[in-house]
């Protein structure tokens, strides 16, 4: 499944040798606030992403010590994908500190920022080639030491997201107020869901021993609307590998649901739906492992962004908390 190793620079000033402006730039939808800047090289455009797990409260949420971006970029694991996804990375530097990737600038093809809601056929196409990555790397097994699957229920821990970053003195407003704010207001509002998830959090083995029952394949980790984009012919542009790594297929289809769900063109239900038929036709026989994986994910997913559900609508919160619930039964 794996090319060849790629080459890594030893320094930023290496990466974009020969380039004839960098100007600072900011991702309407960046969430990390990372420094980024656009650089023009030989006429073309990029976009260069500074990685510093010093400067990036996402990095330390996922514990990337090593720099995900870089690493699957070395790997040659961007190179294996299919050929209806774009990670738009052309080159990567790392000085043992810090780094930098680089890509091409492909503002114009990307979903435009808000709520708007995706259009059917792109959302099915989107879904379709998720199915398609998860399909062509079906069985894969991290042997990289890449984000680990029980990393991915300590991302939005009540205690320890804040606890780090007021420490380090953050101002970011997603760790230091709206994580925080957000649990408070989960344990307000579903109380019955309260045991569950934060049992969960604290000690995720049984969701693990369920998860790691049933298959697992090479996931991108953030199916999130500001990640995705369209070019001309189709091909999905799928940007910001920062979570990538060995986990159910479901994984990132849930993470599509939650994340992008005001942005849906159809339920959240139907939408997984959608997306079983595209494993389906792409060579994957889903039946003797679909209800137990997709229950499991749902109640993960509730222990990694309950706080943000708790934010939101009546509705929207009840959904995620009767299928977490739900999906209990299959704890190992």
């Amino acid at each position: 499944m794996l090319r060849a190793m790629r080459s890594v620079e030893s320094s930023i000033e290496a990466l974009v040798a020969g380039a004839s402006e960098r100007t600072e730039f900011t991702h309407p939808d960046g969430k990390s606030e990372v420094p980024m800047e656009r650089v023009v090289i030989d006429g073309e455009r990029f976009i260069l992403k500074h990685l510093d797990v010093r400067a990036d409260w996402i990095m330390r949420t996922v514990g990337d010590l090593a720099c995900l971006p870089i690493a699957v970029w070395r790997l040659g694991l961007l190179d294996a994908l299919p050929d209806s996804i774009d990670p738009v990375m052309v080159g990567a530097a790392w000085d043992g500190r810090k780094g930098a990737i680089l890509m091409h600038d492909v503002g114009q093809w990307l979903l435009p920022e808000g709520d708007g809601v995706i259009e059917q056929a792109q959302h099915e196409r989107f879904l379709d080639h998720m199915a398609e990555l998860h399909a062509s790397m079906w069985g894969w097994r991290d042997e990289f030491g890449l984000g680990g699957l029980g990393n991915r229920y300590l991302f939005f821990h009540r205690r320890l997201l804040p606890s780090i970053e007021a420490s380090l003195g953050t101002t970011a407003a997603v760790p230091t107020k709206f994580v925080p704010e957000g649990w408070a207001r989960f344990e307000e509002r579903v109380p019955q869901a309260v045991d569950l998830i934060y049992g969960l959090q604290d000690d995720p083995s049984a969701l693990l021993l369920g998860l790691t029952s049933t298959p697992q394949t090479f996931v991108h980790g953030d199916w999130k609307a500001g990640n995705l984009g369209a070019h001309a012919d189709g091909r999905t542009i799928l940007l910001d590998w920062q979570i990538p790594g060995e986990a159910p297929p479901l994984t990132d289809a849930v993470w599509y649901v939650c994340l992008n769900r005001a942005r849906l063109p159809e339920p959240k239900d139907a939408a997984l739906d959608t997306y079983r038929a595209a494993l389906e036709r792409h060579g994957v026989d889903t039946e003797p492992w679909w209800d137990k994986q997709v229950g499991l994910c749902l109640l993960g997913a509730l222990v990694q962004f309950g706080w943000e559900k708790a934010l939101g609508e009546d509705d929207e919160l009840a959904w995620w908390v009767d299928r977490a619930l739900d999906g209990a039964r299959y704890l190992a």
